[in-house]
């Protein structure tokens, strides 16, 4: 078991700082994901941990033991690469077996570790085979076996389904669910571009953007209650319809005027004073509902896409961009009519003028 702290921690290669004062407490047992946009530092943290790069400043604790000066194979970490970095001359039984001939261990408990891993990733039957003669799936699973052996305190996963295809995705996606299971007492730390892994293997997930923290939290957390503009519009696919607005009364709830839209009012704590104030109203596409009346939004059909199950409707309601709207997949909207949309007040989501949440109803962040 183990508990991950780090305090301050930032990287700097010469006078570019990529992390800037990362504080993040992981506690023994977790499944951690880490999401953000290309280059917002989530791989190099990853590779803070793992001991591959150094900290600029700050500290990393492992089990209440400070490790900056430590080297990877001291620190109790296994990582599972995006490339697989398997020996190509080297059989599946070999590639698990190399950590553990290096660190020693006896041919019968490198053995049985090894067959251990291997029925646990039902790959028993290739142990014999090259990796040339594996598919994605199965060399990944490789990789995932060589760093069960070492039976490491803290699992580190760098982006590992991002070669494999949708089918395989989900395959070991589902892998690496039941392993987590099955290994409960171990950390794991996952980084992904991909927001179904992070959804459904998390047990929180920290957002990143820029070298910093955004918001930790479980996934339902950050999907119901975004701390600000950028984790509301990341979090979630199609992402949340953003749209200008001006707050028209303080109070709970507060009252919000939307651009080119009329008064509402939003389950939200708006402080005083902050009548007349600009800000931006949040609502996920999967909220909006088509109705007979004036709506929240109301604009012409500019396109529709339909998915089987569900039908996303592009309304054009005179902003930046169309409001996405989830309706039913056997909805007959059709392009070129005009549709109103709308939504329940504990449905709506107010940013301030600097893109901080208003805090929302206890009931609406929960639900």
């Amino acid at each position: 078991m183990a508990d991950l702290v780090l305090r301050g921690v930032r990287k700097a290669y010469g006078s570019v700082e990529v992390l800037h004062g990362i504080d993040l407490d992981i506690r023994s047992g977790e499944f951690i994901v880490f999401v953000g946009p290309s280059g917002c530092g989530k791989s190099t943290l990853l590779r803070l941990i793992a001991g591959l790069e150094d900290i600029t400043a700050g500290t990393l604790s492992i089990d209440g033991k400070v490790v900056n000066a430590l080297p990877p194979a001291k620190r109790g970490i296994a990582m599972v690469f995006q490339s697989y970095a398997l020996y190509p001359h080297m059989t599946v039984y070999d590639n698990m077996a190399f950590g553990l001939k290096l660190a020693n261990a006896s041919k019968a408990d490198l053995d049985r570790r090894v067959r251990a891993a291997a029925e646990m990733l039902q790959i028993t039957g290739l142990l014999d085979r090259l990796p040339r003669q594996l598919s994605g799936g199965q060399r990944q699973r490789v990789a995932i076996g060589r760093a069960i052996v070492r039976d490491p305190k803290v699992f580190l996963f760098d982006e590992p389904l991002s070669n494999l295809d949708a089918a395989l995705r989900v395959a070991t996606r589902i892998e690496i669910a039941r392993l987590h299971e099955r290994m409960s007492a171990t950390t794991m730390i996952y980084v992904t571009h991909d927001q179904v892994e992070a959804m459904t293997l998390a047990d929180r997930i920290v957002v990143l953007h820029a070298g910093r923290v955004e918001q930790v939290g479980s996934p339902l957390e950050l999907y119901h209650a975004p701390d600000n503009l950028f984790v509301a519009r990341f979090i979630g696919s199609p992402s949340m319809n953003i749209v200008p607005a001006v707050i028209e009364a303080a109070g709970f709830p507060g009252r919000v005027r939307p651009q080119n839209g009329r008064a509402i009012e939003a389950a939200v704590e708006v402080p005083a004073g902050a009548a007349g104030a600009t800000a931006a109203l949040g609502v996920r596409p999967e909220d909006l509902r088509p109705t007979d009346g004036e709506g929240l939004f109301r604009g012409e059909v500019a396109l529709v896409e339909k998915l089987g199950e569900v039908t996303l409707a592009y309304v054009d309601a005179g902003h930046a961009e169309p409001i996405v709207a989830k309706i039913d997949g056997d909805a007959t909207v059709r392009r070129g009519e005009v549709l109103a949309v709308t939504a329940e007040p504990d449905r709506l989501h107010v940013f301030d003028a600097e893109g901080r949440a208003l805090r929302r109803a206890r009931a609406a962040a929960a639900a």
